[in-house]
């Protein structure tokens, strides 16, 4: 690989800056994650300059030169950025780090790039070019950050206790950048992690959560979640997920590896959507299994409401993981507790009632419902999967000839609490909402159509039944 990048370095961004720098006589590199994205041909929308001296002057400088009108400058950090068309600039001064026991928050001193790159995570992210004319694109690789791209390994630039001790967060970040890239972690670099797993404590929920996401974004999520597991820390802020893990025997019968048939699912639903949130439904489907787990002598391992126990633990894990408590969460829950529905329809004979029901429960949800029930099909036993499968295109089949027919997904009753007031000359009291409860019920049996003709007539044998007198 040439150690001369200045054919890639063809943006604007990269001319001015190189002008103004040997002009100035300033030393400055582009750094990090772009330079590491650039040797392994990935898009890249961010750009980190660093440069030995005053950050601020050059981005004031550069941003002029470009036209930019913004630049946000953040003169305690040292650091300054714009965005410039599609990218967004970074600038920011050298800097030599140190860090107290209890915290990730370093004490910084200006530096050399040599200190620069020495405070760096990981070797691959410690690569610098360089911006000034006379070497403009030399690579300046003081570990051999482009032999581990090659060999496609994670590895410290200093001694790996030292890097994930000083600042915990990189031992996520490490787990993230094996999943993303498809790298392995060196065995020194994972082993520290490991004895450095509790240090993790000192990290904000919200920035373990940031990386988290990132792992389940990831095309194969397993990867990353295998190493949060053997590492430990999976153990430090998800032991709900731990205790998925592992199988127990009693009289010959054993139930499956929960933690390992929710990695299964979560890779399987990954192939077919990009939706955090429905990744996330994967995540928690089984969730509540542990606490449900019972045996029974006819009929072995059982975990009889786990759906429902699980739907309502979400909202506790999100919110001691400060994930967002709004519809999003609201979303998980009820994916997780209807994600038995639609297997049961596959086992069972399918009536529109019972799609009738799934379709007004569901929702707009609905398609992702469908999603996640079909990852959930992990036998080892092929005919059965392929069983299973045909069946699951019936139930989807069905699904769409009943919504077609019936408009249910999202419906309410033709019936509405104002019509039943003023039919009976009521107040609001709980025999409006009785009523309209018994004519969603018929609808959804198929007794009547979900058409005001019908259900009037409807409303009017229910009233009269509990003793109601329509207004002449």
């Amino acid at each position: 690989m040439s150690e001369n990048l200045s054919q890639y370095l063809t943006h604007p961004v990269f001319k001015v800056a190189s002008e103004i720098v040997t002009k100035q006589n300033l030393e400055a590199y582009v750094i990090g994650g772009y330079v590491r994205d650039l040797l392994l041909n990935r898009p890249s929308k961010d750009i980190d300059i660093v440069v030995i001296g005053n950050g601020l002057d050059l981005a004031k400088a550069c941003a002029e030169k470009l036209r930019v009108k913004k630049v946000s400058l953040f003169e305690n950090f040292g650091t300054a950025q714009f965005v410039y068309k599609d990218l967004d600039v970074e600038f920011v001064g050298a800097r030599k780090e140190s860090y107290r026991r209890d915290s990730r928050k370093p004490i910084v001193e200006n530096g050399t790039l040599t200190d620069d790159q020495n405070r760096r995570d990981f070797t691959i992210n410690a690569l610098a070019i360089s911006l000034h004319k006379n070497n403009f694109g030399d690579l300046i690789d003081p570990f051999n950050g482009v032999k581990d791209i090659e060999n496609k390994i994670i590895r410290t630039p200093l001694e790996p206790s030292k890097t994930y001790s000083d600042d915990p967060l990189r031992m996520m970040r490490a787990l993230r950048f094996a999943a993303q890239l498809d790298f392995k972690i060196e065995k020194e670099s994972l082993t520290s992690i490991r004895e450095n797993a509790e240090r993790l404590d000192i990290i904000s929920k919200e920035r373990i959560m940031d990386e988290l996401n990132k792992i389940i974004l990831s095309p194969t999520p397993s990867r990353g979640f295998n190493l949060l597991f053997s590492t430990k820390l999976l153990h430090q802020f998800f032991p709900e997920m731990v205790a998925l893990y592992g199988v127990e025997t009693i009289k010959g019968k054993s139930h499956k590896d929960n933690f390992h048939h929710t990695l299964e699912v979560l890779d399987n639903i990954s192939k077919n959507t990009e939706k955090l949130w429905l990744r996330w439904a994967a995540i928690m489907h089984d969730i509540a299994k542990p606490p449900t787990k019972r045996f029974n002598n006819k009929v072995g391992w059982t975990f009889h409401g786990h759906e429902d126990l699980g739907a309502r633990m979400v909202p506790k894990i999100f919110k001691r993981l400060k994930l967002p408590m709004d519809a999003k969460m609201k979303y998980v829950q009820k994916l997780v507790r209807l994600h038995l529905r639609p297997i049961s329809l596959v086992k069972g004979h399918v009536t529109d009632s019972a799609i009738r029901r799934l379709l007004s429960d569901a929702e707009d949800d609905i398609d992702d419902l469908m999603t996640l029930c079909n990852a959930d099909i992990t036998s080892k036993n092929e005919m059965k999967v392929k069983k299973y499968k045909e069946n699951f295109k019936l139930v989807k089949e069905k699904l769409l000839l009943v919504e077609e027919k019936d408009r249910i997904r999202n419906f309410q009753p033709p019936i509405t609490g104002q019509i039943i007031m003023e039919t009976f000359g009521l107040s609001p009291c709980q025999e409006i909402g009785d009523i309209k409860a018994k004519i969603k019920e018929a609808i959804l049996d198929g007794e009547i159509q979900n058409n005001l003709e019908e259900a009037f007539e409807l409303m009017i044998k229910i009233g009269t039944k509990l003793g109601l007198k329509t207004i002449e």
